[in-house]
């Protein structure tokens, strides 16, 4: 709770610099949640049916997974970049958007041993002693290009508060993996062995996200224009 109050307190302080920006300006501010996290955008008028919106997006949120041989207590990181175009074909709500995304979504994740104080890796068996820790990493391509449509103009003429939403998809492309372990307590041997296990459940970490190149962006919020 902690964390996500963190969270919520950074885009707020974003929220006050770019209000001040924009009140200098024919600006539109607005605030969504989605599967991005949390988000600021600034829209910013280029002619009458185009408008550039730049944003930010934050969030973190823990969860369980697992490969076929090892369970993980992992975390999601969000942090993705907006600089989008949206062309308004009809004159009114109605946007089609198109852009690119800055992608420092990543997830870390810490492997937990079985119930008796072991992992089996690649068909072999080590203590959590011998082991050490098993970590792991998901990240993915730093720019994303973005297609997607919405509603909401946050700088239309008269136009004070207002709903927005989006719905598209960040082409990341394919995930890289890594998994890792420190702390090794063991014989040479069985440390040689163990680095070669370790590298054949990155291989199999690689396997389960594999085809997830496409994210879903659905978001739902407020704006306003100044």
């Amino acid at each position: 709770m902690h964390r996500l109050a963190l969270s919520f307190a950074s885009i707020i302080a974003v929220a006050g610099l770019a209000a001040t920006s924009a009140q200098a300006a024919n600006l539109g501010l607005s605030g969504d949640l989605g599967t991005t996290g949390v988000g600021v955008h600034l829209s910013v008028p280029l002619a009458q049916t185009l408008n550039a919106r730049f944003g930010v997006n934050y969030f973190d949120y823990s969860f369980n997974s697992s490969t076929k041989d090892v369970n993980y207590d992992a975390k999601a990181k969000l942090r993705t970049f907006d600089a989008l175009l949206d062309w308004f074909p009809f004159d009114n709500g109605f946007r089609l958007s198109g852009g690119v995304i800055y992608n420092g979504n990543k997830i870390d994740a810490t492997g937990k041993p079985k119930a008796n104080g072991t992992y089996t890796i690649n068909g072999n068996t080590y203590t959590a002693s011998q082991a050490g820790q098993v970590d792991g990493r998901i990240e993915f391509k730093n720019f994303a290009p973005y297609l997607g449509l919405g509603y909401g103009n946050a700088v239309a003429p008269n136009k004070g508060w207002g709903f927005t939403a989006d719905l598209g998809v960040m082409f990341q492309g394919n995930a890289s993996t890594s998994v890792s372990n420190s702390g090794c307590n063991a014989p040479a041997a069985i440390c040689s062995r163990l680095a070669t296990d370790i590298a054949a459940e990155n291989a199999e970490l690689t396997d389960k996200v594999h085809g997830y190149n496409l994210y879903p962006v659905i978001r739902v919020g407020v704006s306003y224009k100044f």
